[in-house]
């Protein structure tokens, strides 16, 4: 099993404010703009602009492991100890999200 920090989450209030500041500082527009998610794939890396991500109880960012399989990720993730925050859910075109916490309360995300 292999995984990679590639993708990182921020819930923003301030979307538009949000969108200026990360074009700006990775140089690219974002490859997905709408009102309920804006994305960038800069170069080895993604970054994500969730303005409900505050309402979901996201209290910063969160970094996302994109892994080979995430149901079998989790069970093995579940079976050391972490906990299940927000279930697996598809976010379209079949890419598959899922947070955790470890024992000390930190998030982790899978793709």
């Amino acid at each position: 099993m292999t995984a990679s920090l590639r993708a990182v989450i921020y819930p923003v209030s301030g979307l538009v404010q949000a969108k200026a500041v990360c074009s700006t500082l990775l140089g690219v527009a974002p490859s997905v703009d709408e009102p309920y998610y804006v994305h960038f794939n800069a170069p080895d890396q993604e970054v994500g602009l969730d303005p409900n991500g505050h309402a979901k109880g996201m209290a910063g960012p969160i970094a996302y492991w994109h892994v080979e399989d995430i149901k079998t990720t989790l069970t093995r993730m579940f079976d050391v100890g972490a906990v299940e925050q927000q279930a697996t859910s598809d976010t379209g075109g079949g890419k598959l999200i899922a947070t955790v916490l470890d024992a000390d309360g930190n998030v982790t995300g899978l793709i």
